[in-house]
């Protein structure tokens, strides 16, 4: 898997997967908040496959 996500996607999905993650222990308490993983782990990896797919990539190009 090649890096399509550039830092500061990387930094906003996985604070976006934190926060929809602790709505399963805090707040309403619901399993929505699962969803949560899925923003995490890509910006985690660096890898996004919608990316991917539709061509698109905020990681700078490499050298």
């Amino acid at each position: 898997m090649v890096r399509n996500e550039g830092s500061l996607d990387r930094v906003i999905r996985v604070a976006l997967g934190l926060a929809l993650l602790s709505l399963t222990v805090i707040g309403p308490k619901s399993l929505f908040g699962l969803l949560g993983l899925v923003p995490l782990l890509t910006g985690a990896a660096g890898f996004c496959p919608i990316y991917r797919v539709l061509g698109l990539r905020t990681c700078p190009a490499p050298t």
